[in-house]
């Protein structure tokens, strides 16, 4: 697989994200409880960036509000040139799934379906032909080391695997933007690393911008910025 991406520079494009006065806030019975406060936030092409915060403080909150998942409260999310705010359901959903991929700490494959069946999923959804996807989802799943588990279920493939198919799912349409949280969570150390190593391969290789929410400080320091929630407001750290 290939991106011509990778071969343009951060000013050619407009950012894939960028929100504005982000704020996240829930009633608690006569008490607001605020736990994202006016977020500015813009993600360029190709970056990776790491989000990283004590346990509680709204990163994954965060995360699903980039994605166009979690409903805000007041500000703005535009994916793409796209405003969440003006598109309707449906056409939210259509542009998340052509521009943003998702992986999570726990792979949430479709238990009934072969590796390249759940990878090929995104590509059906946005219309493209079944032959068309396969051929795709067989590539980018031969590209993570997994060509010769197309047709095994996640049942019987190892967590390392899972989250290897979880990865080429995600990035299989090529979208603008892959939003991760705890992608190496459930792992032991080595297969963390592997994973590691395949993300980082592939933010190279596709263009793809990456962002990250972790506990894992040396993976936060592999990311080209690094960013700490803490208290409801995002700010930049060098650790």
């Amino acid at each position: 697989m290939s991106s011509d991406r990778s071969s343009q520079t951060v000013g050619d494009r407009q950012p894939v994200i960028a929100c504005r006065g982000l704020s996240k806030s829930y009633l608690e019975g006569e008490n607001t409880l605020t736990v994202l406060a006016n977020i500015n936030l813009t993600i360029q092409a190709g970056e990776k960036l790491a989000i990283i915060g004590a346990s509680g403080s709204g990163k994954s909150t965060l995360l699903n509000m980039l994605g166009g998942l979690d409903e805000v409260s007041s500000g703005e999310v535009v994916v793409s040139g796209h405003n969440f705010a003006t598109m309707s359901e449906s056409q939210s959903a259509q542009w998340r799934n052509r521009q943003l991929g998702f992986v999570y700490q726990f792979h949430h494959l479709l238990g009934e379906f072969t590796a390249l069946e759940n990878v090929a999923m995104p590509l059906l959804i946005a219309g493209i032909k079944r032959s068309e996807a396969q051929r795709r989802a067989r590539a980018i799943l031969q590209r993570v080391g997994l060509g010769e588990r197309l047709k095994h279920k996640p049942s019987t493939l190892s967590g390392g695997e899972r989250q290897r198919v979880a990865i080429a799912r995600a990035v299989v349409a090529e979208p603008s933007c892959v939003l991760m949280d705890e992608p190496t969570g459930n792992l032991d150390a080595d297969t963390a690393d592997t994973v590691l190593k395949l993300l980082l391969e592939l933010n190279t290789e596709l263009g793809i911008s990456f962002v990250i929410v972790t506990h894992d400080r040396d993976i936060a320091a592999q990311m080209d910025r690094i960013l700490v929630l803490e208290k409801g407001e995002l700010r930049e750290s060098s650790v």
